[in-house]
């Protein structure tokens, strides 16, 4: 099926007299017949339903659809994408670990990586998007378990050259993981180009609706955990019945290590009413992104053209820097334009205070026009140097543009640079 299928169809297939829609399955606990039946369970919670802290019928279909649509084995919904990302990292990494990270991503991840983790002995590695190979291979360390980026950065928008940094993660032997939450499956899909674990921060685009926040981790199946140093997929979990996850479940290993071990510990599974609204979102998220690209090229060359523009990030431009990169990997360069006015910080908070449409929000990727000055915000904790390696400057706007009528938006963009 063609993803506009996928995003309908994927994940729930209604049997005689069974819901055309997804059911909300809104219950905590499953009944058996049996104690014997529940120890059953706990000894291959694959083979039923435990709890809806580990999977959730609802929540399954969601993941279904989710996985379909990034060519995946298997995925995982959490309650946020940074718990997404989270487990994605400690699913692999022991205290004393190492992983490599681009400089290029949300500031949220680059607080997680930089602080939290660090607290937890485990260390981030970060390397410039652009840097060359040899720079990549010289960032790599004995204990270094994973590479991380971001297909379209948030809020950079560097295109992360995918095959390029999947081939020096696999010459290490280690996976690479991509949050590609601005590009949707729907506009790339990582898999196809090396990746070996997805992450989204579904609270985007996915739902669109600014309805309700989540994540979710997807697993290719495509990676030899036996071909590197992975001992807690590889050898025995003590904590689950000494199971060995790449002996019992092969391909699947990662993803259902991720939800035996790390859902099971720290609960950050979404709520079947939650995955019943992202679903209702995912079904129209194909024919959402096409909007989407279709809006902000032209809001993107109305920006261009202004003189009271500095500088404008959006890789849909064809002089854009990574134009090439979106045509070879993207298609469409989403929805979300980061530009800088002329005048600096002060001119930015002026331009965005004019706007009547669009909505001052901290929030990005919604069917709805909104605005963010990522350096008083989203990238507030970090530091001058860590804004600049983000791609941030004081001065620097992002754009979300919406689904309203383009001329609204263009109508709105132009009151606020009168203002200036």
């Amino acid at each position: 099926m063609k993803d506009e299928t996928k995003c309908l169809h994927s994940g729930y297939t209604p049997k005689n007299a069974e819901p055309r829609v997804v059911p909300i399955v809104q219950s905590t606990t499953y009944v058996y017949d049996s104690t014997e039946a529940v120890g059953a369970v706990f000894d291959e919670p694959t083979h039923s339903l435990i709890y809806s802290r580990f999977a959730n019928p609802t929540v399954m279909a969601v993941e279904n659809k989710i996985a379909d649509l990034e060519s995946g084995i298997g995925a995982m919904c959490t309650s946020s994408g940074q718990a997404a990302t989270l487990l994605s990292i400690l699913n692999l990494c022991n205290a004393g670990d190492s992983f490599i990270s681009t400089s290029q991503i949300y500031g949220g991840t680059v607080n997680l990586f930089s602080y939290t983790l660090k607290k937890y002995d485990i260390e981030c590695i970060f390397v410039d998007c652009d840097a060359d190979e040899s720079q990549i291979h010289a960032a790599f360390k004995p204990n270094t378990k994973l590479v991380f980026g971001e297909t379209l950065a948030n809020p950079a928008l560097t295109v992360l050259d995918l095959e390029k940094f999947a081939k020096i993660a696999h010459a290490h032997n280690v996976p690479l993981i991509i949050d590609s939450t601005f590009a949707t499956p729907v506009l790339c899909k990582p898999i196809e180009y090396g990746a070996d674990i997805v992450v989204h921060s579904t609270s985007k685009y996915m739902d669109g609706h600014a309805l309700q926040v989540g994540g979710v981790i997807i697993d290719s199946g495509n990676f030899d955990w036996s071909s590197g140093d992975f001992p807690m997929i590889t050898t025995p979990d003590e904590s689950y019945h000494g199971i060995t996850y790449t002996d019992v479940y092969g391909k699947s290993a990662y993803i259902i290590k991720a939800r035996m071990q790390l859902m099971r510990d720290f609960g950050v599974y979404p709520s079947a009413h939650s995955a019943f609204l992202l679903n209702l979102g995912l079904e129209t998220l194909a024919l959402r992104m096409q909007r989407y690209c279709e809006n902000a090229i032209v809001v993107a060359k109305h920006l261009k053209a202004s003189d009271k523009v500095e500088s404008i990030c959006y890789p849909g431009l064809e002089d854009d820097k990574y134009y090439a990169l979106a045509q070879k990997y993207l298609k469409g360069a989403s929805g979300v334009i980061s530009f800088v006015v002329k005048g600096g910080k002060s001119a930015a908070i002026k331009f965005m205070d004019s706007l009547e449409l669009a909505s001052n929000q901290v929030h990005v990727a919604d069917i709805r026009t909104c605005v963010l000055h990522p350096a008083s915000a989203t990238h507030r904790q970090l530091t001058d140097e860590q804004l600049v390696a983000a791609g941030v400057s004081p001065g620097m706007i992002r754009f979300s543009v919406g689904l309203e009528h383009i001329d609204d938006i263009i109508a709105d963009i132009d009151l606020a640079l009168k203002a200036l």
